[in-house]
């Protein structure tokens, strides 16, 4: 049997790897029960016989905060940080849909917005809690992993910002839109208000038809009143051509008189 004082020690560290590895792949065990199997030997298993085909015992049980926090960086950071990361994306994702479809569809309620946020939040905190659990350069082999998470947390921002973009885009594309129905709109008004004018005189013309039919009614009168005055002028001419005829005829009489005489 061989042992080995902590899991915390290098030897330690690795014979972790060995066992995630036989547990996962040649046992086929699922990533839970690997997970579960894991956390019992870093927090308080002594021998690993029961679990993996290595008879090893261990001399001092790190307990749970330490044995915890082992297991954090050298099982869950390790071999589930893809995992985990990938599970911050798909909330960044749905969060992302939920407010654009809130922004253009009032049937979104803003309870589905808040458990969006709520599940990126939660997201985003199970990611911190991970990363605050990665292991430092001396623990580490590949010095290149701060690296690859700092790619990482550049590659989620970079994919945020692409897509607050969009949906400025987007908006400004419907902000053009509405304008555009707006003038569409009082270019209608105008057509209706042109062929109402059209169907029924605006009150000006109204105004200027009766002042015609007044002054049409003040011209009728006049042509009676000189239509009258002539009927007058011809009726006294009239008289006067009858007198006139009337003293010729008298004269006429009585000279003729005088001669016979």
């Amino acid at each position: 049997m061989n042992k080995i004082s902590t899991l915390t020690s290098l030897p330690g560290r690795k014979l972790v790897h060995e066992v995630f590895h036989e547990l996962r792949y040649s046992r086929n065990r699922s990533s839970i029960a690997t997970l579960l199997t894991l956390w019992r030997i870093c927090t308080f298993e002594k021998r690993l016989n029961k679990y993996v085909s290595k008879d090893i015992e261990i001399s001092m049980p790190l307990g749970f905060f330490r044995g915890t926090a082992l297991w954090m960086e050298e099982v869950v950071n390790r071999f589930y940080f893809t995992s985990i990361n990938s599970f911050v994306y798909l909330g960044a994702a749905i969060l992302l849909v939920i407010i654009g479809l809130r922004r253009f569809d009032e049937n979104i309620s803003i309870e589905l917005v808040f458990g969006g946020i709520i599940f990126e939040s939660l997201m985003l905190l199970f990611m911190f809690i991970v990363m605050l659990f990665t292991p430092s350069e001396e623990d580490l082999d590949d010095n290149d992993t701060s690296d690859d998470l700092l790619v990482e947390i550049g590659e989620i921002g970079r994919d945020f910002a692409a897509a607050v973009v969009q949906l400025e885009q987007i908006t400004n594309k419907f902000s053009n839109i509405a304008d555009n129905q707006v003038k569409l709109f009082d270019k209608l008004d105008e057509i209706a208000k042109t062929n109402k004018d059209a169907i029924a005189p605006n009150p000006e013309m109204i105004r200027e038809m009766k002042e015609t039919n007044i002054s049409l009614s003040d011209f009728r009168s006049t042509i009676e009143m000189l239509n009258n005055s002539v009927s007058q002028l011809k009726k006294e001419e009239i008289d006067y051509s009858v007198k006139k005829h009337i003293e010729k005829f008298l004269s006429d009489k009585i000279n003729s008189n005088d001669k016979g005489e």
